[in-house]
């Protein structure tokens, strides 16, 4: 039961759906051989900050005196800028690739997509040392690894959805994302903000 709590718990801030459409919506303009690079990097790069994130995330944030609250809180600053970004246009796929300085694979897909304010707060709080044994961190990260693997497999598969929905489709897909994204950030700052007075407004 904890196992499948913990899976969902990481599918569910991952978001492997929301993170292909935003792929989708990013990558319309691109090469099926560029799509592809950008989704095996896209991957690695989320693989590696979370992975690195569950071994000594925890360590970090104690030994600099960091509260969970305020990753949320930072989190949800990075994804309203973000956001803003989709809603006006603002996301040159082209240009990020052509300068080595950006990389669409980096952010805003590897982050904040993947490996989001989200994902990091479940990842630390998932294998926390005070609560789970080794064995249970190390089954939380082999499912950890299988979501990001499903989130690849989905990027693949992103040339079938592009040819069902078109680029201007791809477009307004973005734009949709970046309503969601502009929501999930008021969230995630008003948790971290005034979490009990958040919580009446919404009862």
């Amino acid at each position: 039961m904890m196992l499948l709590r913990h899976f969902m718990t990481l599918w569910a801030t991952i978001d492997p759906i929301g993170s292909l459409a935003l792929f989708v919506g990013l990558t319309a303009s691109l090469s099926r051989t560029d799509r592809r690079r950008v989704a095996a990097r896209a991957t690695v790069y989320s693989a590696v900050i979370l992975v690195v994130t569950v071994v000594i995330g925890q360590f970090v944030l104690d030994a600099i005196g960091i509260h969970l609250l305020s990753l949320k809180l930072a989190g949800g600053l990075i994804l309203f800028v973000l956001s803003l970004k989709m809603l006006f246009g603002d996301m040159d796929t082209s240009a990020a690739l052509d300068d080595p300085g950006r990389d669409i694979a980096v952010f805003p897909l590897a982050v904040p997509s993947i490996a989001g304010p989200g994902a990091i707060t479940a990842a630390i709080v998932l294998t926390d040392n005070d609560v789970y044994t080794v064995p249970e961190q190390a089954l939380t990260s082999v499912m950890l690894l299988a979501v990001l693997a499903i989130t690849y497999v989905l990027f693949l598969l992103s040339e079938k959805v592009l040819r069902l929905i078109g680029r201007s489709g791809a477009a307004i897909l973005v734009r949709i994302m970046g309503i969601i994204l502009a929501a999930l950030s008021v969230e995630l700052v008003m948790g971290a903000l005034g979490i009990g007075v958040w919580a009446k407004v919404k009862h």
